[in-house]
């Protein structure tokens, strides 16, 4: 317990991140810095058509907002440094953003079994109450989770050094500093990783399998695209945010496989937050003549 409260009183982590590669540093930050201002540089990309859809726009931009500003901050600069609470809150947002990110994509997945599935019945299944039900129970699942986690985490007495060997604070990088068993904090790590990644994405892929014996029954070839184009974008995001957060937290993790480790997060953390909103509003009039704003800006310079 004396290491725990040394650490808290020193007041910082070393977040070690890419520093094995200090010369290739400035290429995930140059591509990093690109992800991050796609989800910040047109509004009209976060005021989307669907109600869940705008939940999403609003997670993923918590999201990236909560974790990507500090990994530049550490890829520009020798300095890579993070305060103990500065970490706290980060490992805090960081796991109740994406828990809850897990919960609202069955709830979206729902949604579009019940328009496909359902369509006489939809307006019953998907009432405005109930969507706000389902939202609201999303956030409150995620953010319960992480507060159990952060607390189970943050108690774990720790080894003298500070050198978290990942680029954020996230909960398998900080039990790897523990001096004492953590067997407990993985058991319970792989339970609620379990509820919230694989019964999740059994929800997820049993919705799309009854969408897509619907769709096949359907006679007309305009449904039958414009359905399997809706939901093989879904399916997309679906597959880029879920396979890599059961590599970290459902396969057992080992010394050599801890930088891999940080370009699997990559995805989580990054690249899926930023490529939501395009992906899943990719034939929406808005997101087009959004693009074509930001083309006649970039050509204006």
């Amino acid at each position: 317990m004396m290491e725990k409260i040394n650490a808290t009183l020193e007041g910082y982590f070393v977040l070690l991140g890419f520093s094995n590669w200090p010369h290739l540093e400035v290429i995930p930050f140059v591509v990093i810095l690109m992800f991050y201002l796609m989800t910040l540089i047109d509004a009209h990309v976060h005021t989307p058509m669907y109600f869940f859809l705008s939940n999403l726009s609003f997670l993923d931009l918590c999201y990236t907002a909560s974790s990507i500003p500090q990994l530049l901050i550490n890829l520009w600069g020798p300095e890579k440094n993070i305060s103990y609470n500065g970490c706290m809150i980060q490992l805090y947002f960081v796991l109740a953003l994406g828990s809850t990110g897990c919960v609202l994509l069955v709830v979206m997945s729902y949604d579009r079994y019940a328009a496909v599935c359902r369509p006489l019945h939809y307006t019953v299944l998907m009432h405005p109450r109930f969507c706000h039900l389902l939202a609201v129970a999303s956030w409150v699942s995620g953010f319960t989770n992480s507060a159990l986690h952060s607390f189970l985490t943050f108690w774990v007495p720790l080894c003298g050094h500070r050198q978290v060997d990942h680029f954020l604070c996230e909960v398998p990088a900080l039990l790897r500093l523990s001096c004492t068993d953590t067997h407990a904090n993985k058991l319970a790590l792989m339970v609620t990783s379990s509820i919230f990644v694989l019964i999740p994405l059994i929800l997820i892929l049993s919705s799309y399998g009854a969408i897509a014996r619907a769709v096949l029954r359907m006679q007309s070839t305009t449904g039958l695209q414009k359905v399997f184009g809706t939901c093989g974008s879904h399916l997309m995001v679906v597959s880029l945010f879920f396979i890599p957060v059961m590599c970290i937290y459902l396969l057992p993790s080992s010394g050599s496989s801890q930088d891999q480790g940080k370009f699997i997060a990559l995805f989580y953390t990054v690249v899926t937050p930023s490529l939501n909103p395009l992906i899943y509003t990719l034939r929406n009039k808005d997101v087009r003549g959004a693009v074509k704003r930001l083309m006649g800006s970039w050509s204006l310079w």
